[in-house]
């Protein structure tokens, strides 16, 4: 049965006006449904029609010759099926002022074999997982913490087995075969391994003993899943002067859910340590796309080699998120040791509290309290309307 149609915060159809766009993400984030809420009536060519996949691989320029005078926009879907289609793509722009949707599921297939990227001709952007935005009242923080928010899997009736789904049909058979990994088994091991290193600081040497698998290939694996959108790397804020920073990388996988599956884990219960890593995952998810869809730079975290930490920093903020309906005093001890760097312009508490109020300069917030504000453009300037 399909879900519910949610309407999704990017607007794409409002970027073709100015440019072409690539529109990358992970599969089942929403790519093909925003295709048909924002373009209905565009002439569309899936790549995952087998039939029109080898008419176009017999003659590419296909697309062209079925252009009618009037037409302005074209989609293609999962262009990284075949990226020669783009020498056809940039004629069309160059020849014919035809604007195109390109989406896919990655951009190592078109990197790894150095076609044509449109020389600029084409804007990026990315298409997250469902944020709170977009579900307004259908949202539900339990289930999104402990399923995600693919939308398949968020609507699902089965959802532990559509994400069982997700993992083994797509992460460990489909990604793996693009990316020409040789051994099946030992980039499955790393999936697991890199969930259990989800949000942590990566020590490389321990995952390739965990994985079974030199530290080279370790690092190989981790490009792939950033090229595939499965990862999403958090670097290290290192700017502060009167406590030295590590300069350690963090990883998140792109939804919680699929994190938690591959954890193995089933069922989270308020309180645990497992319910406050699912609440942080789910924090740094909405920033994450709050910036990606306002073309900000992306978050990322402070810790000092004395072990002060703070998990996000963007913009002017620096964030601590906290899983507690009661934050106390050393819940910010990071934030205060940040402070002293004087270099943000708001330090804030993401929580489970039920009632903002602020504690020596430090704002504690509701978590949907923050997450309004946050998409409002309040923080950042960055307004309402996506781009």
């Amino acid at each position: 049965m399909p879900h519910p149609v949610v309407p999704r915060y990017l607007d794409v159809r409002g970027i073709l006006k100015h440019r072409s766009c690539f529109l990358f993400g992970p599969r089942q984030t929403g790519k093909s449904t925003l295709i048909r809420q924002q373009f209905d009536g565009v002439p569309t060519y899936s790549l995952l029609d087998q039939a029109l996949f080898v008419r176009l691989s017999r003659n590419p320029a296909l697309i062209r010759e079925a252009l009618a005078d009037d037409t302005s926009i074209v989609v293609i879907d999962e262009i990284q099926k075949m990226p020669e289609l783009l020498n056809e793509v940039q004629l069309m722009i160059e020849r014919h002022g035809v604007r195109f949707l390109l989406t896919g599921s990655s951009a190592r297939s078109l990197r790894r074999k150095g076609v044509n990227l449109l020389g600029g001709r084409a804007w990026s952007r990315s298409l997250h997982p469902f944020v709170r935005i977009e579900l307004r009242e259908r949202f539900d923080l339990n289930r999104a913490l402990e399923y995600g928010l693919l939308p398949p899997v968020f609507f699902s009736d089965s959802p532990g087995e559509d994400l069982a789904a997700y993992a083994g049909d797509y992460l460990k058979e489909e990604i793996a075969a693009e990316a020409a990994v040789r051994n099946i088994g030992a980039f499955s091991r790393f999936l697991e391994t890199a969930a259990h290193a989800h949000g942590e600081l990566i020590n490389f040497s321990a995952m390739a003993g965990d994985a079974q698998v030199p530290v080279s290939t370790v690092r190989e694996y981790y490009r792939i899943l950033q090229d595939t959108f499965i990862a999403h790397e958090v670097p290290a804020w290192t700017e502060s002067r009167k406590r030295k920073a590590i300069s350690t990388s963090k990883y998140y996988l792109f939804d919680i859910g699929l994190a938690r599956h591959l954890q193995g884990r089933r069922g989270l219960a308020p309180g645990t340590a497992e319910y406050g890593n699912a609440f942080e995952s789910f924090v740094f998810q909405e920033i994450k796309a709050f910036c990606d869809y306002r073309r900000l730079a992306p978050p990322r975290y402070w810790r000092s080699k004395s072990r002060f930490e703070v998990d996000f920093v963007f913009g002017s903020l620096a964030v601590e998120v906290k899983a507690k309906k009661n934050v106390s005093g050393r819940d910010l001890k990071g934030l205060r040791a940040l402070r002293e760097e004087d270099l943000f312009a708001l330090y804030l508490v993401v929580s489970l509290e039920p009632m903002a109020r602020t504690v020596d300069g430090i704002r504690i917030l509701p978590w949907s309290d923050f997450l309004d504000r946050l998409w409002s453009g309040e923080w950042t300037g960055a307004g309402s309307a996506p781009g």
